[in-house]
């Protein structure tokens, strides 16, 4: 079920839109027809790479060797080579290129003007001084060629931390970050110009972009409004403080500050309750109980005195006094021997008026029919529907939709389904019913660890039943990416304080119950 009272967050603003390279190229062409000067805007954005660089000399001290395409991209390059040496940088230039466009080559003539050294062979892929790749930048649409592949694999063997780039790094594609041919170029730092370009967040890019900036060109506001109102939205940490706010009335009891029971764990898998319940607690809802497995329901009361126990629904109606359920994490498949016998608790769930989120298993028995046939169960729910997969899960769902890009395949899955929901990775996508996309732009490695997705989709749930004790619109996808983001600058908080090796579901939840508090947030860069 789509919400009829959308939130919008963040804000449709520079620092926040995701951007195909065909929309920003769009967007420079209106700024062109506006009348301003192609000049102007390379000036705008080689200078601002400049600025960058140089304030950080120790990078420099060893010389730079730039890298100059026959596009645009290479004009940026000159431009920002012209400032390095005024200010006194050894710099040296090196196109492969017989023809470059105008407006670039009469950069290069200014360079050899100003005595610039120019390199006629290819360059020695293990030199100390720093690359800056100004070959091809977002409007690469190949491969760049076996010379140059083989050229930049060996200066990020030899040399992984001595290479940025501008706009894109050469051989990846900017839309979707995947390799164009072979190899890219390993950057340190990725600048990215005016807004951030999607292909760049995406895991498949994250080894070649490096440090992603954005540097922003101060682009009309009028410019921005012209996109999509589907426009993915990317979500760091200084989100945290705008995010929707879920606050019941100050004088609700526990039973109006969200009513949530979590269905999780299995004989196999019982620390996949206890972790889930663990995220539940973090989330701050009023009222937790658990349908567990009897070993996990005999030691519950030492490890989380405040859940209650319960029995797994099987009726409609039995349902009525909660506002959300969770269920699927550490469950195990529990397929019907025939295939044909959906077991009760899908049938309670269905006519379940709240929300509903499915995470793991849960997943993975709709896929495998206990429920029936998994699209026709989801959209005939009676109320709304978050899911939490990771990949495999969501290609068993989905199967026409696996190898897609995230974004796309995340948009298509929520509309066809009718329920929000995420799409986990190292930069897990939100996407909502009604078309609205949210990709997360940080995150710690460290915490790809399992049970850390347990955690997750319990706070998630708490987050939902707060939301529905609030008034929120029930099911609100906005509140999901809120969750999301909380979890993902929760494994930042426990890295920052205890080291990478301790960034576990223990403190990722541990890190979610202080969460909104500034002092226990991640430095923000």
């Amino acid at each position: 079920m789509s919400s009829s009272h959308a939130i919008h967050w963040p804000r449709r603003d520079a620092d926040h839109l995701l951007v195909r390279s065909g929309q920003m190229a769009q967007l420079e062409q209106q700024l062109f027809a506006s009348g301003l000067p192609v000049e102007a805007l390379m000036e705008k954005a080689a200078l601002a790479i400049s600025a960058r660089l140089l304030s950080e000399p120790e990078s420099l001290h060893q010389g730079v060797l730039v890298l100059v395409g026959p596009g645009h991209n290479g004009g940026d390059a000159l431009v920002v080579a012209r400032e390095l040496h005024l200010a006194g940088v050894k710099v040296r230039l090196w196109s492969p290129f017989e023809r470059r466009k105008p407006l670039t080559e009469s950069h290069w003539r200014h360079a050899c003007w100003l005595g610039i050294e120019r390199v006629d062979s290819t360059p020695d892929p293990g030199e100390a001084c720093l690359w800056i790749d100004g070959f091809f930048g977002i409007g690469q649409r190949r491969p760049p060629g076996e010379a140059i592949e083989s050229l930049l694999g060996d200066r990020a063997r030899l040399r992984p931390d001595q290479l940025v780039a501008i706009d894109t790094p050469t051989g990846l594609c900017a839309d979707s970050g995947r390799l164009l041919g072979h190899q890219a170029a390993r950057a340190r730092t990725t600048y990215c110009l005016g807004l951030l370009k999607q292909g760049l967040v995406q895991d498949a890019a994250l080894a070649w972009v490096g440090e992603l900036v954005r540097l922003d060109l101060g682009l009309a506001p009028v410019l921005l409004e012209q996109l999509p109102p589907d426009q993915p939205l990317g979500l760091s940490g200084a989100d945290r403080t705008s995010a929707p706010a879920l606050d019941p009335p100050p004088e609700a009891a526990k039973y109006g500050r969200g009513r949530l029971l979590v269905v999780s764990g299995s004989a196999a898998y019982p620390g996949a309750a206890l972790l889930s319940l663990l995220g539940a607690s973090a989330s701050g809802c009023g009222s937790l109980r658990a349908a567990v497995p009897e070993p996990v329901a005999r030691e519950l009361w030492s490890l989380l005195p405040h859940v209650v126990l319960a029995r797994a629904p099987e009726e409609p109606g039995a349902l009525d006094r909660l506002d959300a359920v969770l269920i699927g994490p550490g469950l195990g498949p529990d397929t019907p021997a025939d295939g044909t016998d959906s077991p009760p608790i899908w049938g309670a769930l269905q006519s379940f008026a709240g929300l509903v989120v499915i995470d793991a298993d849960g997943l993975n028995q709709l896929a495998a029919g206990v429920a029936g046939e998994a699209m026709a169960w989801l959209q005939g729910r009676q109320g709304p529907t978050w899911l939490t997969p990771h990949g495999g899960e969501f290609a068993r769902l989905f199967p026409d939709l696996a190898g897609e890009q995230p974004l796309e395949a995340a948009a298509v899955a929520a509309a066809r389904c009718g329920a929000a929901l995420v799409l986990k990775g190292a930069r897990s996508v939100i996407a909502a019913p009604d078309g609205r996309r949210w990709q997360l732009l940080e995150a710690a490695a460290e915490a790809a660890r399992a049970g850390a997705g347990d955690v997750l989709a319990g706070f998630a749930a708490g987050q939902g039943a707060l939301a529905m004790a609030a008034g929120i619109t029930p099911g609100e996808p906005s509140t999901l990416a809120a969750a999301a983001l909380a979890h993902a600058q929760a494994g930042l908080t426990a890295r920052e304080r205890f080291g990478p090796g301790q960034v576990t579901p223990q403190t990722l939840a541990a890190a979610l119950g202080r969460w909104g508090s500034e002092e226990e947030s991640p430095s923000e860069s």
